[in-house]
């Protein structure tokens, strides 16, 4: 018979229990009794002191996101859990395995505004995939194993579980023979084989098929069965902002990400395709541009775990509903004889040479921007992302975590995605500013063994950027920013040029010397503002042994084309030559 234990010992021993190994937070008052019986734990349990909440939020999600594990973040009753608000929410528009802990307020008084009491549970309601909110010290046990079951199963996603601070304290007899009982919450793994069929028969009668890779390839671990699918039909794949990592770009069947900062050729190319097989993907707004007009020749096959997620965006001629590499094994053992697909290899041949076609005319993964009109600028921003992307190229064993706005469309376009799944990072659905230098914290601590390039904005920077002194702290030495510095909400004041009649309100941003306020946080700082000086500051961060920021100061007002305009069609694309267009 197992002993007595406070609440608090067992949420510990429930963490331990589910491999739970690091988790990031702040105590306070609520929460206090979690941390006091944490301190018995902490040769198994590495707790990661964050300096925001927002901060280990994402400092979780980045954990989560790069190993596929559950990510795990904590914070205090009030305004310490107000605070893990937004990363939940990000959690839940990228479908990350979250799981946030928070203390509440005693029981005897909930409801009766205690000192830092809020209704959490009634907050995130919308924004998690389930929560609960726990006064009785004997639940603990159940409560933490389905959470995590539930945050890491079907599509995953975000859950919290609000502790009342009497029930941490309380001691009892856990049980820790649990059965999980969900008789409401049963995801679907495996596809209809029916189906399956349907889908195999309208790709081999396709002329001009594409495959469309989203997130959902990447979490199922999928990529080597979408590269044996892709190649055994020969069909075109695109990635996604979020599928990016789940097919080399290298491969001769990849040709680019697609939306509103997508490629010309890719766009066009769904503009015209007959068949269109999206795995993974949610057709997000930024993706299909106006959803009315999205696709308009092709009958659509959709996989998705989440049934909600098919049909709500874009009409589907076959639903399947099911894991994405479960999906993929399934289509493969279905798939027919190889001289079946004599005339669909003979037509993707030819609906491929189309596309490159189309790739050289409108450039295709070169730079969206005049040459010439660089000439007078001191540091074009393209100029940062060519020596970047070379550099790890050669260098390889890295990842790469951006934050929200040009500098993120940038590397979405202008690096070489070929390290494979979970080597991209970024915030997508909520497009949440201040994600990557905390995320990227979760993610070097995940893989101490590779380098971790952090590429943001100096706006997003100036949110969270008091997490290099947690970065600091915890003795992280392989974590490399570049801030792509031009002195504007960049993205917010392109739209201003383009449609407001440069208008620039709210939009221009001063910021200190970056390279003084790394080094106050014990960073080696570096500025650059020519071009001829970016290879010679990614080198010396590299032979530095510890944390590095790179201030780079590129040209203030350089726009990221290709981009679809706001409710416009993804064949109506601006580029930076109107006659490509």
């Amino acid at each position: 018979m197992s002993e007595q234990m406070t609440g608090a010992q067992i949420m510990c021993e429930a963490l331990i229990r589910e491999g739970v190994e690091v988790m990031f937070g702040i105590p306070g008052g609520a929460i206090m009794p979690f941390y006091f019986a944490m301190w018995e734990y902490r040769d198994r349990l590495r707790h990661v002191l964050c300096r925001h909440e927002q901060g280990a939020g994402h400092a979780a999600e980045g954990y989560a996101r790069s190993t596929g594990r559950i990510g795990v973040c904590i914070g205090t009753s009030g305004p310490g859990v107000t605070n893990l608000v937004t990363p939940i929410a990000d959690a839940m528009m990228d479908s990350t395995p979250l799981l946030a802990i928070c203390g509440q307020v005693g029981s005897h008084v909930l409801g009766k505004d205690a000192f830092q009491e809020t209704d959490i549970t009634g907050i995130t309601m919308p924004i998690t995939k389930h929560n609960y909110l726990v006064k009785d010290a004997n639940e603990l046990a159940y409560v933490f194993k389905e959470a995590i079951h539930i945050a890491t199963t079907g599509r995953p996603g975000p859950v919290l579980i609000d502790i009342t601070k009497d029930a941490m304290q309380k001691s009892v007899v856990p049980n820790w023979d649990i059965k999980l009982n969900l008789p409401g919450y049963k995801p679907t793994y495996q596809p209809n084989r029916k189906q399956i069929r349907e889908a195999l028969k309208l790709l081999s009668q396709a002329k001009k098929p594409l495959i469309i890779a989203g997130n959902g390839v990447i979490m199922s671990g999928a990529g080597d069965e979408l590269r044996h699918f892709a190649e055994k039909l020969r069909i075109p794949v695109i990635t996604t902002l979020h599928g990016i990592g789940s097919f080399p770009e290298e491969h001769p069947l990849s040709i680019g990400m697609p939306g509103m900062h997508g490629w010309v050729h890719v766009n066009r190319a769904i503009q015209t395709c007959d068949v269109l097989f999206n795995i993974g993907g949610r057709f997000d707004d930024r993706v299909t541009g106006k959803a009315s007009t999205f696709a308009p020749n092709a009958k659509v096959i959709h996989v998705d775990i989440d049934p909600s997620e098919i049909g709500k965006n874009v009409k589907v001629t076959v639903p399947i509903v099911g894991d994405a590499r479960a999906t993929l094994l399934a289509l493969l053992e279905e798939m027919p004889a190889r001289e079946e697909l004599a005339d669909l290899h003979s037509a993707a041949s030819d609906w491929m040479e189309h596309i490159r076609e189309m790739q050289d005319k409108h450039q295709g993964k070169q730079q969206y921007v005049n040459r010439a009109d660089t000439l007078h600028m001191a540091l074009p921003p393209h100029d940062v992302y060519e020596k970047i992307n070379q550099t790890l190229a050669l260098r390889g064993n890295y990842r790469v975590v951006t934050d929200v706005g040009q500098h993120q469309m940038w590397a979405a376009q202008l690096l070489d995605w070929n390290a494979g799944p979970r080597t991209h990072i970024t915030s997508g659905g909520a497009a949440t500013m201040g994600f990557s230098v905390p995320a990227s914290l979760g993610v070097a601590l995940a893989h101490p063994d590779e380098t971790i390039w952090v590429i943001c904005g100096d706006g997003g920077f100036q949110m969270t950027n008091q997490e290099m002194a947690t970065i600091h702290q915890e003795g992280i030495k392989n974590i490399k920013v570049a801030i792509i510095n031009n002195g504007y909400l960049g993205m917010v004041r392109q739209w201003q040029e383009l449609f407001e009649n440069k208008r620039y309100s709210g939009t221009p941003l001063s910021g200190p010397d970056f390279a003084k306020l790394a080094e106050a946080y014990h960073w080696k700082g570096i500025t650059v503002e020519h071009s001829d000086q970016v290879q010679a500051a990614i080198d010396e961060a590299y032979a530095t042994d510890g944390p590095v920021l790179i201030d780079f100061r590129v040209e203030r007002e350089v726009n990221v084309f290709p981009m679809v305009p706001q409710n416009a069609s993804i064949g109506e694309m601006i580029t930076v030559d109107p006659q490509a267009s």
